[in-house]
């Protein structure tokens, strides 16, 4: 039971990582070419897939889980001192 249990872990894991991969902007994907991270992640899945997380993704799940480098997306909001349009306000 616990062998199907982790071949089907490793089956959804491998299929998560290809589908992130295809869906991926090429211009954004780092390390290698796409078409060769899906092939990584194919042949070897669980290294592959590691792999792909780690140092292929646009966004890697380090910088995800550990707060790496700052991707300039929308910021959380602002303390009154710190909002140029309520200082403005005043």
């Amino acid at each position: 039971m616990i062998r199907v249990l982790a071949a089907v872990a490793l089956l959804v894991f491998t299929v998560y990582c290809v589908v992130d991969a295809v869906q991926s902007d090429e211009h954004q994907v780092r390390g290698l070419p796409k078409i060769l991270w899906i092939v990584l992640v194919l042949l070897f899945p669980l290294v592959g897939g590691l792999a792909w997380l780690i140092a292929g993704r646009p966004t890697s799940i380090l910088d995800v889980l550990f707060g790496g480098r700052d991707q300039g997306g929308p910021r959380g909001p602002l303390g009154p001192d710190d909002d140029p349009d309520f200082l403005r306000g005043l």
